[in-house]
C-alpha cells in the first residue's frame, strides 16, 4: 500500500524530533496543544519538501492536535502561495482552506507564516472587505490575520493596496490583546518603510491610542524628525 504524502510528512516531523527543542516549543504553543519538539528550520524544510501534497491531505493535517503538524500545514499553504506559477484557481483554494480552518490556528506564528501570502496574496488588487470582517472578529488570532495579511500589500501592491492597511490599523489600534496590538505595530513599521508620509499622518491621529512599545515599533522606519515628533506626543 502506498503511503500518503501527508503521512510521510508527519513521519518526517517525528524523525526530526529534538528533545532539546521541546521545552522552547511547549512555551510557545497554546494550552491543550501537543508538541513534537524540533527546530523550526527542520519543520520549514519538511514542509517545502512535501509542498506538492494534495490540499485535501493538507486539510487533514489541520485536524491534528500536534502543533508542528498544523504549523507545517500552514507552511505548505505559504510555500504554494509563493510559487511563481500559482494560478488564480489554486490561490482561491489556498485562501478558502486557510479561512475555513482558521479555528485550527492556535498560535500567532501560524498566522504570521501564512496570512500574508495566502490571504494577502489572494486579496491583492481586490476588495479588502474580508479583512474588515476579520478585524471585527471576537477571536484575537482572526484579528491578527486581518492586520498581518496586508503585509503582502506593502511588499507587492500599489498605492491603492497599501492604503487598505490603514483603516484596518485604525480599527485595531486600541485592541487590548497583545498578539493583535503587536501585529499592528509590525504592519505600520513596514508601511512606514514604503510610505512614510501616509504612515506619519496615520500615527499623528492614532498614535496616542497605541501602547508605547507598539508605537516605537510603528515609527521605527520613519525619518528621524517624524519619529521624534511622534514619540514626543
Amino acid at each position: 500500500m502506498t503511503t500518503s504524502l501527508g503521512a510521510r510528512f508527519v513521519a518526517a516531523l517525528h524523525a526530526a524530533h529534538d528533545p532539546a527543542e521541546l521545552p522552547a516549543v511547549r512555551r510557545r504553543v497554546a494550552a491543550g496543544d501537543e508538541a513534537i519538539g524540533m527546530r523550526m528550520r527542520d519543520l520549514f524544510a519538511a514542509a517545502k519538501a512535501h509542498a506538492s501534497m494534495p490540499l485535501d491531505e493538507v486539510d487533514g493535517l489541520l485536524d491534528s492536535p500536534v502543533y508542528e503538524v498544523r504549523m507545517g500545514a500552514f507552511c505548505i499553504l505559504d510555500v504554494r502561495a509563493r510559487a511563481r506559477r500559482v494560478g488564480d484557481d489554486e490561490r482561491d483554494e489556498l485562501y478558502r482552506l486557510y479561512l475555513d480552518r482558521h479555528d485550527r490556528i492556535t498560535t500567532w506564528d501560524m498566522v504570521d507564516r501564512a496570512a500574508p501570502s495566502v490571504v494577502g496574496g489572494r486579496l491583492l488588487g481586490r476588495d479588502p472587505t474580508p479583512l474588515a470582517r476579520l478585524a471585527a472578529a471576537p477571536e484575537p488570532l482572526r484579528r491578527r490575520t486581518a492586520i498581518t495579511a496586508p503585509l503582502w500589500f506593502v511588499r507587492h501592491g500599489g498605492p491603492d493596496d497599501l492604503a487598505h492597511l490603514f483603516p484596518l490599523a485604525a480599527t485595531l489600534a486600541g485592541d487590548p490583546e497583545p498578539s493583535v496590538s503587536a501585529a499592528v505595530g509590525i504592519a505600520l513599521k513596514h508601511a512606514g518603510g514604503r510610505d512614510p508620509e501616509a504612515t506619519s499622518a496615520f500615527l499623528a491621529t492614532h498614535g496616542p491610542v497605541l501602547p508605547r512599545p507598539v508605537l516605537r515599533a510603528a515609527v521605527s522606519k520613519l525619518p528621524p524628525a517624524d519619529r521624534d515628533r511622534l514619540l514626543a506626543r
